[in-house]
């Protein structure tokens, strides 16, 4: 194993717990050590840190795995994987939900690496050249500790380019017609798509804030920006809803979403496939009203240097959101973006409601749910902001 050494005073932030070495926090950026290979990282001084992933290609040299002096091997990521399934376990019942996110990359010490459990299915996404290298051998070790009847592997996010990683998707275990699973979430069942859906075939990072959706819903009408697969819409009409409408540019997405209303006996709905931001300009130029609106928007940037044309992004939507609701009505709304803060998020809603002439009130403010644990040592692990507010004129 090679050894790496911090140049002098760059080992504070290490110290205190976060896992990424940058390329310039180096005494030297050697170009003979493979990308993905495992390194000892020491201080200046010779004090060791601990080791982790070395790429050479990127700007995050090193990824930490550990603080001792030990081999990333097989019982190495048994270990990490059985401490990570103990926590999802003591969280999430069984009858509860069949789902969860059983790796969230960095704050289960498994930095680039998420693996999602869907019923019998997993999927695993690798953002890191080390993680990529051990990919046969992580496929292995979840095989043997969940015997799960498919592997899939989505490795298809930009992100990998940043590491000089291609993208490609595959199923290493089981068959194609296997990604195609179906689970159950607080009693509202769901038809995932592993191979096809987005990200890795649906998001669990919602799941609690489905859920109070429906404290919101009984005798609405509602309106379902960016809906994906349905998830907050059906939770509304398990709430009492007298109405949705699904709006999602993805005509796939849709189908999905009406697949799983209909798995859920329902049928108070319509479906638009459409951009939402022209959509939602024609329902406010046509003056539908509703009684709950929901946005849940993909990520606005992806970098730092976007974070101004992100926040207008968010005024604008939020801000169509609100024309579109009733008095007395309830606003719903997300950011995924990690860039944007919660105070920058929470901002642009306030400026879009001093723009739609609204009083809000905060009813509910949440972020990321149990199977989503955050590093406080690392706010690149805290992305999800999600809000609810009472919308008077």
């Amino acid at each position: 194993m090679h050894s790496l050494y911090l140049k002098p005073k760059e080992h504070h932030r290490i110290q205190k717990g976060h896992l990424w070495v940058f390329s310039n926090e180096l005494e030297s950026v050697p170009r003979d050590i493979a990308a993905g290979e495992t390194v000892k990282l020491f201080t200046h001084d010779k004090k060791f840190m601990g080791v982790g992933f070395y790429n050479p290609n990127s700007l995050i040299s090193i990824r930490l795995l550990s603080r001792n002096d030990e081999l990333v091997d097989k019982d190495f990521f048994r270990k990490k994987f059985t401490e990570a399934l103990k926590l999802r376990e003591i969280v999430y019942r069984t009858d509860e939900t069949n789902a969860y996110r059983l790796v969230h990359g960095e704050s289960d010490g498994l930095p680039g690496l998420i693996v999602d459990r869907f019923n019998k299915a997993l999927v695993v996404q690798v953002f890191s050249a080390g993680m990529e290298v051990h990919l046969p051998l992580i496929t292995e070790v979840l095989q043997e500790l969940l015997n799960p009847t498919v592997i899939v592997v989505r490795n298809e996010s930009v992100l990998r380019e940043l590491e000089g990683l291609p993208l490609y998707k595959d199923v290493v275990k089981g068959e194609r017609s296997e990604t195609v699973q179906t689970i159950h979430d607080a009693d509202i069942t769901y038809e995932v798509d592993l191979f096809e859906g987005q990200k890795t075939g649906f998001f669990l990072d919602q799941r609690e804030n489905r859920r109070i959706i429906r404290k919101l819903s009984e005798g609405a009408e509602v309106l379902d920006v960016f809906t994906n697969d349905g998830g907050f819409a059906l939770n509304a009409l398990f709430g009492g809803a007298t109405s949705a409408i699904l709006v999602d540019s993805s005509q796939e997405a849709l189908q999905r979403a009406e697949r799983n209303a209909n798995l859920n006996s329902f049928s108070q709905f319509n479906l638009v496939a459409s951009d939402a931001f022209d959509m939602l300009d024609k329902m406010v130029e046509a003056k539908e009203a509703f009684n709950l609106v929901i946005l849940d928007p993909p990520s606005f940037t992806k970098s730092r240097k976007n974070l101004p044309g992100a926040l207008k992004a968010y005024k604008r939507l939020n801000k169509l959101g609100l024309q579109l609701l009733k008095n007395e009505g309830f606003l719903a709304t997300a950011s995924c973006s990690h860039h944007v803060s919660e105070e920058d998020f929470l901002q642009s809603v306030h400026q879009a409601a001093l723009a739609a002439g609204c009083q809000l009130r905060m009813i509910y403010k949440n972020s990321q749910p149990f199977d989503h644990p955050v590093l406080l040592a690392m706010p690149e692990t805290s992305y999800l902001k999600f809000a609810c507010f009472y919308v008077t004129r």
